[in-house]
């Protein structure tokens, strides 16, 4: 067998995948920023814990 053929093979089939994930993050991260997909969710902001002064 030539492993290196198949390595090779499989670091571009790697990439592809890679590829393909990224571009839909991305189209979601538009979709998202051009929408209102939650309506009703609300931001609350919260008071943070300083840990330092215990």
């Amino acid at each position: 067998m030539d492993y290196r053929k198949m390595y090779f093979q499989l670091a571009a089939k790697v990439a592809d995948a890679m590829d393909i994930l990224s571009k839909a993050q991305e189209e979601g991260e538009v979709a998202f920023m051009n929408g209102e997909p939650f309506p009703e969710l609300k931001v609350i902001a919260t008071q943070e814990e300083n840990r330092d002064s215990e």
